[in-house]
């Protein structure tokens, strides 16, 4: 296995980057939304820009960018692109909305008993806002990279 390719495969940096950076914009965003810092954003799913929107629209724009739009490589991350944006705001949403709710029915019937280690993750998707969000940090991470790295 050759890792020196992965260093000049310029289609995964892009897309890391976007990823990356997305993950790490989570927490002064969430400092302006709340006026609390946040550090486990780093290491969560859920929050604005969605991460994982920016990663797999980032490594699409960086296949156009680098491949071609007209390659067939492109029409297959745009595929998926609509799968994981899709999930992101619908179902992984939908499943966050049910934990919320079951967590508040563990709370009323078991009043006073400290539930904080079993809760049930609620922040599991995403708004719409925030996977359009991550849509944009996506293609705006990897062009700027494109750019300065032709």
């Amino acid at each position: 296995m050759n890792l020196g390719g992965l260093l000049v495969n310029h289609v995964l940096i892009a897309a890391l980057a976007a990823w990356f950076t997305a993950q790490v914009i989570k927490v002064p965003i969430e400092y302006l939304r709340s006026r609390r810092w946040m550090w486990g954003l780093l290491l969560t799913t859920g929050g604005m820009p969605s991460s994982h929107s920016a990663l797999i629209v980032g490594a699409t724009n960086a296949i156009g960018l680098y491949v071609g739009y007209d390659s067939p490589l492109f029409a297959l991350g745009i595929a998926i692109a609509m799968i994981v944006t899709y999930d992101a705001a619908g179902v992984r949403r939908q499943a966050g909305m049910h934990a919320e709710r079951i967590n508040y029915l563990f709370d009323e019937l078991l009043k006073g008993h400290i539930w904080d280690e079993d809760e049930l993750r609620e922040v599991l998707g995403h708004t719409p806002l925030e996977v359009t969000g991550g849509i944009l940090w996506g293609i705006l991470v990897t062009t700027l990279i494109w750019l300065m790295w032709k």
